[in-house]
């Protein structure tokens, strides 16, 4: 197991955004979280991305304490937020370059940034010209091209156009499959998630409903989709 979660429970004052859920990701595997706003999904990989500490509970990536030793935690991960930034005065390609300085990788890691990117001769130019699209596509390149081993994302489609989207899930399959990097995202896109997971969590109200392949939990449910699937496993 590269991703091991105990009993995580997180709480904002009294609201409890987690209630003791637990999982475990294998090295390799791409892993979804399904759940609507509020769930509990962006909680629970900002805390994977040492970004927050739990309430009580245990994460364990890559057998290192998450909460006792996040630095060491830090060198083996990438981490997309949902609403990530960059720096609007520089281009595309100095952006990339500025990550492959930090992440301490060499040239050919910068040249697979610019091939997942899509952006072609738009790298030149400064990020703040950039659509949202676009910005998008760039902060997924440079989640994905450091090779970590483990990637964490949050919403990686969001306002990226379909086509692209396709490309990008290609990326993120050969990136698991033949670089052996171990992925855990969540999307509001089903069909998204359907076909790219191998396994994926129900989260609601805090809770882990259901985990499975989307196969069994689509079985389980009698559903046609992981769509439908979801509404019968939380009863809406």
């Amino acid at each position: 197991m590269l991703v091991t979660v105990r009993d995580l429970r997180k709480n904002y004052g009294e609201k409890e955004a987690l209630k003791s859920i637990s999982f475990n990701i294998d090295e390799g595997e791409i892993y979804g979280l399904i759940g609507p706003n509020g769930a509990g999904k962006s909680t629970t990989l900002r805390i994977l991305a040492t970004l927050l500490k739990p309430t009580s509970g245990e994460v364990y990536i890559d057998n290192i304490n998450v909460a006792e030793e996040p630095e060491k935690v830090r060198k083996i991960i990438s981490y997309l937020p949902e609403e990530a930034g960059a720096y609007p005065n520089m281009t595309g390609i100095e952006y990339l370059k500025y990550i492959a300085e930090i992440y301490g990788v060499d040239e050919s890691f910068i040249e697979v940034g610019k091939e997942i990117s899509g952006l072609g001769d738009a790298l030149k130019d400064k990020i703040k010209t950039y659509s949202k699209g676009m910005k998008r596509r760039l902060q997924v390149a440079r989640t994905l091209m450091v090779k970590p081993k483990l990637a964490i994302l949050d919403e990686p489609t969001s306002g990226i156009d379909v086509l692209y989207s396709l490309q990008l899930r290609r990326s993120i399959k050969d990136f698991s499959k033949v670089k052996r990097i171990t992925i855990i995202l969540s999307s509001h896109n089903m069909l998204e998630v359907e076909n790219l997971c191998d396994r994926v969590s129900f989260l609601y109200d805090g809770r882990l409903i259901v985990e499975g392949t989307p196969e069994e939990i689509k079985e389980k449910y009698d559903a046609k989709n992981l769509e439908e699937a979801f509404v019968r496993a939380v009863g809406i």
